[in-house]
Order: structure tokens, then C-alpha cells, then sequence
């Protein structure tokens, strides 16, 4: 666990929750996760929320900054998630930048296209997914939590399931990309659950 959260965790006690992101991949995987709590959850995009300027230096600092933005515009709980890819070769990068590698558009055949034009003629391979995971309340208290998965990157991109750079990311121990791989599969391991895992060990009361 990482980020601003003190030993005594503030608890939810809201069964309703925005989800602070405009991007419909990332809220229909955190809708998934929090599927088993009943929680009835809205995205900041269905709300007409603003989406923030992103001007942390970490992806800890950015999801706090989301989270807190929608939690006081909607006077409501929020979850934020910030997450991308970091590449040894590319000494971190994309990293915190990894949508804004995709260009205005959010063409992620592009970005793939960058990370891999990057590691031409590079034997290291190696990359991690990270996500930092924050809920934030209207009053501007944080709970904050971060989850990592190892893994390599295989060119051409492989499957059609996830979004971003999940076509082109084999997690340690898999024969699939996060592409290729079933959607309950991917949550049961990724940088997300494992956050996800953490947030709801502190932060839920079991369903």
C-alpha cells in the first residue's frame, strides 16, 4: 500500500461511487471489480464531469488528483485510476504518460507502435503494468493503493480483448497476452486487481 492512506483507514460506507475516468475500458473493468460489493457506480463522463489536468509526477499523485476532483464535484465518493506501462528498456516510459503516447486521438496502435519502434535492436524486453488506485471522499481524504504485474512485450499485438497496451503485454507465467486473455482471467491477476485487493481489504466491508 502506498500513498497518503494512515493506519487507521477510513472505511466506505457509501454504496454509491463515481468512477473518476472518460475512458470506457477502465470503467467497465472497475465496475466488474466492484460487482460483488452492489455498488451503484457512475462514471465521471456520465456525470459531465471535466477530466483534470494530469500534473503529478507519479501515478500515485495522479489518481489522487482525479479522485478528489470528481469526489468534490459530485459530493460523492470517487474512484480513480492511474495506470500505464513501463518499459526497462525505455527507462520507465511510457509510464505516467502512457495514454498521452497515444496522441488526441487515443489511438493505442500508435502508442504500441512508439513503444515498439523504442526497443528496436533491444534484447530487454521486460515491462511492468502499474496502477495506483485512489478513493477519495468529498471532504478531500484519500485512500490510496498501488499494484504492479511483471511481464515482457511480444510484437505483433495479440488479441482483441482489454484496451491500451494489453495486446502487446504477456504477463510472467502467461502464454497470453492481456489481449488475448479472457476479461475474469486478466482481473484475476493484473496491476489493477492487485490494487483493487488492497482497496478492499482496507477500505470495504465484505459483501
Amino acid at each position: 500500500m502506498s500513498g497518503t492512506s494512515p493506519k487507521l483507514a477510513r472505511k466506505l460506507d457509501s454504496k454509491r461511487l463515481v468512477v473518476a475516468s472518460h475512458n470506457p475500458g477502465k470503467v467497465v473493468e472497475i465496475s466488474a471489480l466492484l460487482a460483488p460489493f452492489h455498488m451503484d457506480v457512475i462514471s465521471a463522463a456520465a456525470l459531465g464531469l471535466a477530466e483534470p489536468e494530469e500534473t503529478g509526477t507519479s501515478f500515485v499523485e495522479n489518481a489522487e488528483l482525479k479522485a478528489r476532483a470528481a469526489a468534490m464535484a459530485a459530493n460523492l465518493p470517487s474512484l480513480a485510476d492511474d495506470s500505464g506501462l513501463a518499459v526497462a528498456a525505455l527507462d520507465g516510459a511510457p509510464g505516467i504518460y502512457s495514454a498521452r503516447w497515444a496522441g488526441p486521438s487515443k489511438d493505442f496502435t500508435v502508442a504500441m507502435q512508439r513503444v515498439e519502434h523504442g526497443l528496436a535492436g533491444q534484447d530487454d524486453r521486460s515491462a511492468q503494468f502499474i496502477c495506483a488506485l485512489s478513493l477519495c471522499w468529498p471532504d478531500g481524504h484519500c485512500e490510496t493503493f498501488e499494484g504492479r504485474i511483471n511481464g515482457t512485450l511480444v510484437w505483433p499485438p495479440r488479441g482483441v480483448q482489454g484496451f491500451g497496451y494489453d495486446p502487446v503485454f504477456l504477463a510472467a507465467g502467461s502464454a497470453e497476452t492481456f489481449g488475448e486473455m479472457d476479461p475474469d482471467a486478466k482481473h484475476a491477476i493484473s496491476h489493477r486487481a492487485d490494487a483493487f485487493r488492497q482497496l478492499i481489504a482496507t477500505c470495504f466491508s465484505q459483501p
